[in-house]
């Protein structure tokens, strides 16, 4: 009884396989313009069908060539499946429709033998035609062999050439052809086609586990309902989110949600616990940190309502992504998206591994109070400045000989200047001004043992010091506030510009420094704009642009500066930089150099 079940079972990708233009998933560019082609009879001698695997090509060939042959074509120019035609196809002993497999006979004597059978017209039909899969598998001659006969093929013949790689084939080939280009398949559509799937054969899912299938097949439909087969004979036709995660060895999304929360808190123990739970598991560290990048980039996507749609998840996921990007701080997403890709960069030339992923977690941990620290510097530097600029206060001289009234009354005192005090516990003598610390805001303490890192500098609260301000300094007020989008001014922004260019010369950075100093940078408002005279140099802004933000950004505390890059045409001379250049310039301005070094046999140092 066993083996008769098992007799009759049909995997998914075949038994589901599309037999008409509209049950093609994810590519109606494709299915729209060939039934237009057969409706407007305009249909060329030679297609080619390319794109990645299982996305339908071969299925979209074998559609193609059973309603161009079909006697009763539909009002929805589809096959009727009743003629004689269909029905011989259907069973596979059509005399009109030829599969060829070049991987398997691709030599010069299997076209030739093809070339001879096109002579013969067809014994049924108006068409004889010709799918050869995989064709970029043909070999130097034998596509040479096809090129005559593809180029002026009887009226007859036509020929559906697919295959996955299209640069191998010869330009001859394509500029023979029309070609069509397969897209791979949206999340959104595959996981749509499972749950049908799973409705027509009594399955129960959860569309959390078909968007995880669908996410891991990357495109491919075939390579979805192979693992779709797979996890509902793994879990007894219950395709759940655990089932799926547990059978096809994927991370849990809810690692990474509680990893980021626990960056949020910088708890790193938490994180070193998590990293720790998730190598036991059986997973690989440098999976782990793609995956981590992959989570901070869905984060950072979903802080902006307009590129919420481009989170390729399940609305349950996209609404936790939503929820934890609006009570994280894009600094702190931007930074720990940078370490993740060094860490990734690294990690396979590390020796120790897992201590290169846990260096990127504490790094991680730490973003924020990093953060904070230089605020704090930059306060105190900003208050150091306010204080120079404002007049000394003029000390007071003790009167002599004055007798004091018995009145209790105190006499009237004079208005004191304001003055910023050394210390916030100190009082202003003459009684005008007295720090309230119960103001100040109380510093969160780590509830475990790897928590903030915490300052021994006191920092005053400025705003209860300056409590009366003249008008005129409401620049001065904006600055000492701290805010994450302080205005910047044009000197500020080229002192640090130059100053982080300075250290990329240190560091032997030449390529990066070359761009900063060639050109000035144009600053307006939050957008920097930096000349390059080439796409290497555009190239190499786009890899150093994380770097020069990060510095940027704390060092001048605004966290809305942007870099763009535009290649402007090289109007001037360039000024020689390498030993052959120069040689060239020398050469150019006295030629009989270059007849001295050739006399001699010199070279270039």
């Amino acid at each position: 009884m066993y083996l008769r079940a098992m007799d009759n079972f049909i995997v998914s990708a075949r038994k589901y396989r599309p037999v008409t233009f509209d049950s093609v998933v994810g590519q109606q560019h494709i299915t729209g313009t060939l039934k237009n082609a057969i409706h407007n009879n305009q249909l060329a001698q030679a297609f080619l069908f390319c794109g990645p695997r299982g996305v339908g090509k071969t299925t979209c060939a074998r559609i193609l060539a059973k309603t161009i042959n079909c006697e009763h074509i539909s009002e929805q120019v589809e096959a009727c499946g009743n003629c004689e035609s269909c029905k011989s196809f259907q069973q596979g002993n059509s005399f009109s429709i030829h599969e060829l497999d070049a991987a398997s006979n691709n030599s010069v004597d299997d076209i030739r033998s093809l070339i001879e059978q096109v002579r013969i017209p067809p014994q049924s039909g108006k068409y004889k035609i010709y799918i050869i899969d995989e064709v970029h598998m043909l070999s130097q001659a034998a596509f040479n062999a096809f090129l005559k006969t593809l180029e002026e093929p009887p009226s007859y013949a036509i020929f559906i050439l697919a295959t996955t790689e299209k640069h191998k084939i010869l330009p001859t080939i394509l500029s023979r052809c029309q070609i069509f280009d397969f897209n791979r398949i949206k999340v959104e559509d595959m996981a749509t086609h499972l749950a049908s799937i799973a409705d027509k054969e009594n399955v129960t899912y959860e569309m959390d586990g078909l968007h995880v299938i669908a996410q891991k097949a990357d495109g491919g439909l075939r390579d979805a309902l192979s693992m779709f087969d797979q996890i509902v004979s793994f879990s007894n036709k219950h395709v759940t989110y655990q089932a799926v995660i547990d059978n096809l060895n994927i991370l849990d999304y809810d690692y990474y949600f509680q990893l980021m929360d626990g960056i949020a808190k910088e708890d790193a123990a938490e994180a070193l616990l998590i990293l720790d739970k998730v190598l036991n598991k059986g997973f690989d560290g440098g999976h782990f940190i793609a995956g981590l990048s992959s989570h901070i980039r869905n984060l950072l996507v979903s802080k902006e309502p307009a590129t919420l749609k481009l989170l390729e998840v399940s609305e349950n996921i996209k609404r936790k992504y939503l929820e934890q990007s609006q009570a994280m701080n894009s600094g702190l997403l931007l930074s720990a998206l940078n370490i993740a890709n060094q860490c990734e960069i690294n990690y396979k030339n590390s020796k120790n591994q897992r201590l290169q992923v846990e260096l990127a977690l504490l790094k991680m941990c730490h973003i924020a109070s990093a953060i904070q620290l230089s605020q704090n510097g930059q306060l105190s530097s900003a208050t150091a400045e306010v204080k120079k600029k404002r007049p000394e206060p003029v000390a007071e001289k003790p009167l002599a000989n004055v007798a004091v009234p018995s009145s209790p009354r105190p006499m009237p005192a004079p208005p004191q200047p304001i003055v910023n005090p050394p210390k916030p516990e100190t009082s202003m003598s003459g009684g005008s001004v007295v720090v309230d610390k119960t103001t100040e805001e109380p510093r969160e303490t780590p509830k475990k043992g790897w928590g903030k890192v915490t300052s021994s500098v006191n920092v005053p609260n400025l705003n209860t010091i300056f409590v009366e301000k003249p008008k005129e300094e409401s620049k001065d007020s904006d600055l000492v506030q701290g805010s994450a989008f302080a205005e910047v001014t044009l000197n500020a922004f080229m002192s640090k510009w130059n100053e982080y260019a300075d250290k990329l010369k240190l560091s032997n950075r030449i390529t990066l420094y070359t761009i900063m100093t060639a050109n000035t940078p144009r600053f307006a408002g939050t957008l920097i704009e930096v000349d390059v005279e080439n796409a290497v140099q555009m190239d190499e802004l786009k890899v150093g642009k994380i770097d020069i933000l990060n510095f940027l950004r704390v060092e001048l505390n605004n966290f809305a500066l942007d870099l763009v890059g535009k290649q402007v045409e090289v109007t001037k001379v360039r000024k020689p930089y390498t030993s052959q250049e120069k040689y060239q310039a020398m050469v150019a301005k006295n030629p009989a150099l270059d007849t001295l070094r050739k006399a001699f046999n010199l070279g270039l140092s």
